[in-house]
């Protein structure tokens, strides 16, 4: 062990000082396209921790990189030093009395942020498309912008004060006079230096003028050299230099942003013209109107695209020369926003369109609109060869410029062979993304690369003076390229501000300033093959916000980075080591497999198929015949398992919940389900229906004695609204093989759900009846299995559509607490919940810090940890008044009952109530 390590570790709790060789792999990988392994990950929560870390990188010479959410695109959160990784402790959040300014954490996500200030029509300025995933450390430190944001919006214009901790370890305060007037004290020195540097640049004329003039586009090369030009009061000017210096000036420890107005009322067009041109002079026509974003898509971008269901037929009939500008206007009412589209429309007069100029107020067709421009990076992505990188590069350039350098730029593209490139933007702002696919293990593609870059920084910097990184940061990309686009005289300037900050350059060196000409292209990440259902993946992190074991173990990106260096290894010869030893816990055993990350991903993998094939490879011949056989005698082990049921409740009687968990490693929970049983079969006379009651509640029966049957509720609810249900033959012998799939035994499970089907089907006289199940997981596991012949329903489905028109409800004053299990969250019923728990009480509360519960079937018994560390955010989120909670699905039940005190239970229990006949007078 090393002596930097050691130091860490007498100033840090052991948890937070990371050093095992996956970890330090998968928690050091970040979303560009290069690579470096940490010495030591050091995980901060507060303050004191960032200053003990920057306290013995100092005494140990060693760098020390921050590290938000890692979706930097251009390889400015990595390191081979220290990386300091944002703990949750600086996930904090404050909002002034008029919802003007918010005071923030690094450590909250940017879509959170405006997910709490949207009840007050509040939004923050910057719109990344990264922002579901992206923190807010990493949005201030790239000075982030979007496709709405523009440079008005921006971190640096929004920026109301911040607290930042220098490399010395010192703390400033900007919104505190106290902290304001002690640094004055301690670092007169260095305010003083910033003075006289803002003073001598507003004094040299053609420098200011050169900086004014650089920033009137979209530009993240290099410093805020602007601060030195728009402020005089050194503090001001430090808290600007703060914004966008990717950690190399210090650590943004909070920042208070101004909040912009979220109009509520909005638009969107998507206009096809003939070609680049045409459509770069409407955007020039556009920019004076009152549009919130302006986005072009050249053909090669709607090609990638355009046989996606649901999008404009249109898209693959258009010339190879077209183009396309996908418009958007917001209002505060309806009447502004008719005002606001009638004036793009008087703007575009005259302008020669494929199809005539049409806005639309649908939000299904301006989603649908948006999915053309979102989709074209990920398009791309999954499309590339295997072993390859997606690389998505930004520039900008003048307005008035943009449409011969966007045709200079096409030409530059296949002039390198670059054919598959495709090239969108945010066109108000003369700012161009442009995607194509890499090789960078092949050391002839590496000098293509070269070459091409070299080309385009000559592109952008001598023929159209604009900005070679207009909003993904300078980073270790463009670091060496920062004085051809500068100059010497201000990338001079930039070299004085980053010694003034840290005279020892440890604070995340050879970023933003570099000067080894071919920094772009070391520390290269390899991307070799590993399992074909995650090959497309590009590494971008937007999963890991709705993974339940992100910062317990591994999130999905960080599960096929690990993967696809075990592939390395294998393919090489090397042995998998620590590496494939440490992945059987924290790959495979703390997976949920819930495959929230497929609802993120902009390829759409799901994480969790990876980890069930895994799961099914290592089953050794003994664990794989004795799950064979419980599919083959299932009844059997649902015996089995309510008689463990019974002894558990029996010796918990004696010692108590606490004690009994301890014992059983957590698989026992505080107020465990009785046994449950069977239920009865109900006889109606009204119209036939089949319900299956899944092994969860016949296993899992009621937490209090003498409350009913899961079964026995749904049955009842039937009758009573005039159904009559039907059980399937010898149901209790049935299950829909969910258990053993999660396992990876997929031709097992599939067994079993056969055997289901064709009790479904008989009981369902071949679909002739609807039929309903009482478990999310189990009904999208059968719902796949039985599309095309038979309609089956999640319970809360068929509520809503068959059960609400027929009952008399008399709603309850809540609160109640809803889950959204995964399974309903990935089938998109969660409007449908929503509404039937709207029809049974007056309010409830669903906590936004919780996605998959992290039960996963039986990995809350297996791995408590996981559900715990599901659940760690809910507590914050409940109010005490709130006494109970509703899901649909009895495990989750199980575990959100252990970990809240809360007695959760389905939806159908709270519908039976709300529905019993009510006494006449």
């Amino acid at each position: 062990m090393t002596q930097l390590i050691q130091t860490l570790r007498q100033h840090l709790p052991a948890p937070q000082v990371i050093t095992d060789e996956l970890r330090l792999l998968a928690y050091g990988t970040d979303a560009s396209f290069y690579r470096l392994i940490p010495e030591v990950i050091a995980v901060v929560e507060t303050e004191d921790d960032l200053k003990a870390v920057l306290t013995v990188a100092r005494q140990n010479k060693t760098p020390v990189t921050f590290r938000a959410a890692g979706t930097s695109l251009s390889g400015q959160a990595i390191t081979d030093g220290i990386l300091a990784l944002i703990g949750e402790g600086f996930a904090t959040y404050e909002l002034n009395a008029d919802a003007s300014k918010v005071k923030v954490g690094p450590g909250i996500v940017g879509g959170e942020v405006n997910r709490r200030l949207a009840p007050h029509g509040k939004k923050i300025g910057p719109d990344p498309a990264s922002i579901n995933a992206c923190k807010i450390g990493g949005i201030a430190a790239n000075n982030a912008s979007g496709m709405c944001c523009g440079t008005a919006q921006n971190s640096y214009r929004t920026l109301a004060g911040l607290r930042v901790m220098l490399a010395d370890g010192s703390l400033l305060d900007t919104e505190d006079p106290l902290s304001v007037d002690a640094f004055t004290r301690s670092h007169a020195v260095l305010l003083g230096e910033l003075e006289r540097l803002g003073r001598d640049t507003r004094d040299n004329a053609r420098l200011a003028e050169r900086i004014r003039h650089k920033f009137k586009i979209k530009n993240t090369t290099g410093y805020s050299l602007n601060a030195l030009v728009d402020y005089e009061y050194p503090i001001d000017i430090l808290a600007h230099l703060m914004i966008g210096s990717e950690g190399t000036l210090g650590f943004i420890s909070r920042i208070t942003y101004q909040t912009v107005v979220e109009d509520p009322f909005k638009a969107s067009a998507l206009v096809f013209l003939p070609n680049i041109r045409s459509a770069c002079e409407a955007v020039i026509r556009l920019k004076p109107q009152p549009v919130s974003a302006v986005e072009l898509l050249d053909r090669p971008a709607l090609h990638s695209v355009e046989n996606k269901p649901g999008l404009p037929a249109i898209m693959r009939d258009l010339d190879e020369e077209a183009a396309a500008l996908l418009i958007e206007v917001r209002a505060a009412s309806a009447e502004a926003l008719q005002d606001k589209i009638a004036a793009v429309h008087g703007a575009l007069d005259g302008v020669a369109t494929v199809e005539p100029l049409a806005f639309s107020t649908d939000p299904a067709t301006c989603e649908m609109y948006w999915k053309v421009r979102k989709g074209t990076f990920p398009s791309v992505g999954a499309m590339r060869r295997t072993g390859t990188t997606v690389l998505i590069e930004d520039v900008a350039f003048p307005i008035e410029s943009l449409a011969d350098a966007t045709l200079d730029l096409q030409a530059l593209l296949r002039h390198h062979g670059y054919h598959e490139a495709i090239i969108f933007g945010h066109a108000l702002e003369g700012n161009l993304h442009f995607v194509f696919t890499q090789d960078f293990g092949d050391p002839a593609e590496v000098e293509r690369y070269a070459r091409l870059m070299d080309d385009i920084c000559h592109l952008v910097v001598d023929k159209y003076d604009g900005s070679l990184k207009a909003e993904h940061g300078t980073g270790r990309n463009m670091a060496p390229f920062v004085e051809l686009e500068w100059g010497k005289e201000a990338t001079d300037l930039m070299r004085r501000i980053k010694r003034l900050f840290d005279q020892d350059n440890l604070l995340n060196p050879g970023v933003i300033l570099n000067d080894n000409p071919h920094a772009h292209l070391e520390n290269l990440k390899p991307m070799p093959a590993a399992e074909d259902i995650v090959d497309r993946c590009i590494e971008c992190g937007f999963c890991e916000p709705l993974c339940p074991s992100h910062r317990l173990t591994l999130s999905p990106r960080q599960r096929i980075v690990s993967v696809r260096e075990l592939a390395r290894r294998a393919a090489t010869g090397d042995p998998a080591g620590r590496v494939g030893a440490d992945y059987a816990y924290m790959g495979l055993d703390t997976c949920a497999g819930c495959g929230l990350c497929s609802t993120a991903c902009p390829v759409g993998i799901d994480t969790g198929d990876l980890t069930r094939r895994l799961r099914g490879r290592q089953l050794g011949d003994t664990a794989r015949a004795v799950n064979a056989w419980t599919g083959e005698h299932f009844a059997t082990l649902a015996t089995a398992s309510r008689l463990g049921l019974s002894v558990g409740h029996a010796v918990s009687g004696l010692v108590g919940d606490a004690l009994l968990g301890r014992l059983s490693g957590g698989a026992w929970k505080k107020d465990m389900p009785r046994p449950g049983k069977a239920p009865a079969a109900r006889t109606g006379s009204g119209d036939p229906v089949v319900y299956f009651p899944t092994c969860g509640g016949r296993i899992f029966g009621p937490s209090e004695a003498g409350e009913m049957q899961l079964g026995d509720v749904v049955s009842t609810l039937l009758v009573r609204a005039g159904y009559a249900p039907r059980l399937p033959e010898g149901f209790d012998q049935l299950c829909c093989g969910q258990m053993l799939a999660s396992k990876g035994m997929a031709e097992e499970a599939d067994r079993m759900s056969d055997r289901l089907t064709a009790a479904l089907l008989k009981a369902s006289d071949n679909g002739r009846y609807p039929v309903i199940m009482d478990a999310s997981a189990c009904s999208s596991r059968m719902q796949k299995q039985l599309a095309g012949r038979i309609k089956l329903y999640d319970f809360h489905e068929f509520a809503v559509d068959a059960l609400l028109p027929r009952l008399m409800i008399t709603r309850e004053a809540g609160p109640i607490a809803l889950h959204v299990n995964c399974s309903v969250r990935k089938n998109g019923s969660d409007a449908k919940l929503k509404t039937l728990l709207a029809a049974c009480v007056d309010s409830f509360i669903e906590p936004a810090g919780v996605t998959c519960c992290g039960f996963a079937g039986d990995r809350g018994f297996v791995v408590p940890e996981l559900n715990r560390h599901a659940l760690r955010k809910i507590h914050d989120e409940l109010p005490a008044n709130c006494a109970c909670g509703v899901s649909t699905n009895r495990t989750c039940e199980i575990g959100l009952t252990a970990e809240t005190g809360r007695t959760y239970q389905s939806i159908a229990y709270l519908l039976e109530k709300c529905s019993r006949p009510r006494p006449t007078c």
